[in-house]
């Protein structure tokens, strides 16, 4: 797949990658060690601010799943930045998601899916990937949704 196919593939999907910013804190937002990626953690955004809120509270699983959705977008961003060609990527092979939900929220992995299915939606099998999905008490700033992943590329 060439690179202007994968631009093809997001704009069939109505996606335009954001420009990125510079980490919130004392971290980057990529590491390179041999042919993998580490992607720091990606915390949602909505129309450019924090997506805040919590899961099972203020915010419904179906909020979670475009807030997870969004966050995958901002995480393809950074990888674009980070390695100038998407077409570089064998495949996504890990993501770890944090939901900010109450105590009785069980859907994190509904919520993660948002995420999970548009790697797939872009990438075909190379998107297809390990996963593990958290609920946990609070995410920096709020936010309702935390993503990061690592993925191997050529």
């Amino acid at each position: 797949m060439s690179e202007h196919d994968i631009h093809i593939r997001l704009n069939d999907l109505g996606i335009t990658l954001p420009i990125t910013t510079a980490p919130a804190a004392a971290y980057v937002m990529s590491a390179q060690s041999s042919n993998l990626v580490y992607l720091s953690g990606h915390i949602a955004k909505k129309d450019g601010k924090v997506w805040a809120g919590k899961l099972g509270d203020t915010l419904s699983t179906e909020d979670g799943y475009a807030a997870a959705r969004a966050t995958a977008i901002d995480l393809l961003a950074t990888l674009y930045a980070h390695l100038g060609d998407l077409n570089r990527v064998v495949r996504i092979v890990k993501v770890m998601s944090l939901v900010n939900s109450t105590p009785s929220f069980t859907e994190q992995h509904l919520v993660t899916n948002g995420a999970s299915e548009l790697f797939a939606e872009v990438f075909g099998n190379r998107g297809k990937h390990a996963r593990s999905a958290f609920g946990v008490a609070q995410i920096p700033l709020g936010a309702c949704v935390e993503i990061e992943m690592t993925v191997e590329v050529s």
